[in-house]
């Protein structure tokens, strides 16, 4: 990755400070009042303060979710973003989700689709049934009556872990919690029982990642 160098302007006008990368056609001009602005601050990230590890989970462990008629594309595309960060190796799309040829996808998951692999698939349970032949452990992200907490999850050294996440309305289907090895859920203290999706996965791809 390139060095980035930005700025932090402030408009003279209302006072509105925001940061802009150098060179960007947006402008200089204020994107509040359309005011003067001036440079308070400039910076220039160097090319290695972006070098990551790839793949740098010791535990040996692969995981891969699957995206089960997930409605909106800015959903898919966040958690693509994030399975790229918990190292999430492939991401399975079924039924209605929106794959990375949907430009809406794309503008959200900022380019993880070229890290984390994926496929189309028309039934989630038939790809299921498949996967647990194969060895897989099958979670599912769900909040049931023998649901139990996602912090309780216990992991081996070395295994290929599946997290099932379902529509944003009716959740993971009967069929695939029938499949699934262990149903998890995340604890809610508020009056909301539940999380938006994309933040959903988030939050258990951390707690399976051992951090």
């Amino acid at each position: 990755m390139p060095d980035l160098s930005f700025e932090i302007r402030r408009c003279l006008s209302c006072g509105l400070r925001y940061p802009l990368n150098t060179g960007h056609s947006f402008g200089t001009r204020c994107p509040h009042c359309l005011g003067e602005t001036e440079v308070i601050l400039t910076r220039i990230i160097q090319e290695e303060e972006w070098t990551r590890e790839i793949n740098s989970d010791k535990t040996g462990a692969v995981r891969a979710v699957v995206l089960d008629n997930i409605r909106s594309a800015w959903n898919v595309g966040s958690i693509l973003r994030s399975a790229d960060g918990f190292g999430f190796e492939h991401a399975y799309l079924c039924g209605i989700t929106p794959t990375p040829e949907n430009e809406a996808v794309t503008k959200t998951s900022l380019g993880a689709e070229e890290y984390v692999t994926w496929s189309h698939h028309k039934d989630a349970v038939k790809l299921v049934q498949g996967l647990k032949k194969e060895g897989w452990r099958i979670l599912a992200l769900e909040e049931t009556q023998q649901s139990k907490k996602i912090s309780r999850l216990v992991q081996s050294a070395e295994e290929k872990i599946v997290l099932i996440l379902g529509s944003e309305v009716t959740g993971v289907e009967p069929g695939l919690l029938a499949l699934a090895d262990e149903v998890l859920h995340i604890p809610m203290k508020g009056q909301k029982r539940s999380l938006n999706v994309a933040i959903a996965f988030s939050v258990a791809a951390y707690a399976l990642s051992g951090q």
